[in-house]
């Protein structure tokens, strides 16, 4: 049960994206052929293997971890297929396409199988990593096989006593001669930390050099791979990292989340990537990348949520309307629940495809859209992750009792999305983040820029009231403390990225009501825009009181009183 939403997707990189002022290269026909192949590839070899996944799971073995069956043929066929190319850089192997293009052919491989996409989401930020910060060597040695997935790339910062604060790190990184270092310590939550589908897998690594200051200003970032390489690039003797242990996780089952030790026979080698002390920096190119990409696992689950409770919905009979037995699908409170997962999903994945399109636009030299990318990046993450979670649990009431039944598929999407607002910094962290840095980039201009493109094209009154109520506390935040600033941040950026996704549903909605195409997908456009815009902004007008409340009513009580 699973379509590739190709032509949503072609849609939005053409009028949200507008891919085709981003590139020449990205011409029409190319579009259709990358889109089209990868749906035909995912529907054929990813979607198949989705329950599999679900029910068997990777596997903890004393040799290391197993996939399930199936799993490395069609991680090969992936690789053999170029469809990691398609975004990594063109002088290290890749294609040099736009990200965005990129983007659209990993929504379609997580559609298909969320927990084995997540292998590419995080090999893909590797590559961006390298690209930035690995020296010349390092990038010739490991770019051209991180580019196609021959090898793939895992990120390591969390410790069993360092989770949100990175800078409680305690790994060691010891000199060990020849620009080499000798790595010792344990990672934990380390997704796809090993597997059986590659020959080999880099591992970035936060670590902390002798003499190093505390905090984050201690870390440095080391490229520890699983097998040294040869003299002729080739994986060559074991690295001493051992596998102690996969979780037992609430979903997400074909994605092996490790416990890694790196070092226990004191004969792990890494190398420094960028500078000694620039961790942090190197690591957050990595981490900005796979925070967007989280946010793109929400546009995913959302999707394959909606395709299955409407498909359930159109062939459940039950209930009765104008006499006769009726499928489900026609009963008011179910088309209700079914047009806010469509609207919800399509806003979602306009708000990240939107956020790489600056991403993309940024690299081109647009120093406005760089500045962009970072204002919208943890509302991509955050409030497409909630989307995700929202529509999944939607999807699990369309199916009534069934869906509280593991065989319909249902619940293993309400179960997959839920670390999505967990993990690569919460979604608090998120907000944290959004009016602790973002809101002040230029003294608030960044903000108050995207509000005013939003302003000059907003047509509806009650989508104009939230731009301007997000304004309004926007300015109200830059002069609070900082208490009082976090204390509004989750509803500031839930009412800031229900704004910026109405702003691009009405966009969508108009467009549609324009474009040529399928006369279904396009009123179906209309009708989900005009449901968002009705429904869904006037919610978000109702967090204000929120936003602009203090602080003081969160600590009115003691810690103690919450036991009471």
């Amino acid at each position: 049960m699973f379509t590739p939403a190709t032509a949503e997707q072609r849609f939005v990189l053409d009028h949200i994206v507008r891919l085709s002022e981003i590139s020449a290269e990205a011409t029409p026909d190319l579009l259709d052929a990358v889109l089209d192949g990868a749906g035909q590839f995912a529907a054929g070899e990813w979607a198949p293997l989705e329950r599999l996944g679900d029910t068997e799971g990777a596997r903890w073995t004393e040799q290391g971890v197993t996939m399930p069956e199936g799993f490395a043929a069609a991680y090969r066929a992936y690789v053999e297929g170029g469809w990691g190319t398609i975004g990594s850089p063109a002088e290290h192997g890749g294609q040099g396409l736009p990200v965005s293009l990129s983007v659209a052919v990993l929504e379609t491989l997580g559609t298909a199988n969320m927990g084995f996409c997540l292998c590419p989401v995080l090999t893909v930020g590797a590559v961006e990593a390298l690209h930035h910060h690995g020296s010349p060597e390092q990038q010739a040695q490991y770019l051209p096989r991180l580019a196609t997935g021959e090898w793939t790339g895992t990120m390591n910062l969390t410790e069993p006593q360092a989770g949100s604060d990175v800078g409680a790190v305690k790994t060691k990184a010891e000199p060990a001669g020849d620009g080499k270092w000798k790595i010792k310590g344990t990672k934990i939550y380390i997704s796809f930390g090993d597997h059986d589908m590659a020959d080999n897998i880099v591992h970035l690594v936060l670590a902390r050099t002798p003499g190093a200051p505390a905090g984050t200003k201690g870390l440095s970032l080391f490229l520890v791979p699983k097998y040294r390489l040869n003299a002729d690039g080739t994986p060559g003797d074991f690295n001493d990292i051992k596998v102690v242990s996969i979780e037992h996780k609430m979903g997400l089952h074909a994605s092996p989340t490790c416990v890694l030790s790196f070092g226990d026979n004191d004969d792990c080698i890494g190398e420094l990537i960028g500078p000694e002390l620039g961790g942090i920096r190197a690591m957050f190119t990595m981490m900005n990348n796979a925070r967007l990409n989280v946010g793109l696992q929400g546009v995913q689950v959302a999707e394959r949520a909606t395709q299955r409770a409407v498909a359930y919905a159109r062939e459940r009979v039950q209930g009765y309307r104008g006499g006769a037995p009726t499928a489900i699908i026609e009963h008011p409170d179910v088309r209700r629940m079914l047009l806010r997962m469509k609207a919800q999903t399509q806003a979602a994945r306009a708000l990240v495809y939107y956020a790489f399109g600056q991403l993309d636009r940024g690299r081109a030299g647009d120093a406005e859209a760089d500045k962009r990318v970072e204002l919208l990046t943890p509302l991509a993450k955050a409030h497409a992750t909630d989307l995700g979670n929202e529509v999944a649990s939607l999807g699990l009431q369309v199916h009534g009792g069934m869906g509280y039944i593991e065989e319909t598929g249902a619940a293993q999407h309400f179960r997959d999305a839920r670390i999505t607002p967990i993990y690569e910094g919460t979604n608090g962290i998120q907000a944290a983040d959004l009016v602790g840095r973002k809101l002040s980039m230029d003294n608030g201009a960044t903000l108050l820029g995207l509000l005013a493109d939003m302003r000059a094209e907003a047509e509806d009154a009650g989508l104009r009231a939230l731009i301007d109520a997000c304004e309004d506390v926007g300015r109200d935040l830059l002069g609070s403390d900082a208490d009082d600033r976090l204390a509004a941040s989750y509803p500031f950026l839930t009412m800031l990225s229900v704004a910026v996704c109405g702003w691009l549903m009405e966009k969508s909605g108009r467009l549609a009501a324009q474009g040529d195409g399928e006369p279904g997908f396009l009123q179906m456009k209309q009708a989900a825009a005009r449901f968002y815009v009705e429904q869904i902004v006037p919610e978000a007008l109702g967090l204000r009181a929120a936003a602009m409340a203090k602080a003081a009513a969160l600590y009115a009580v003691g810690a103690e009183a919450f036991a009471a």
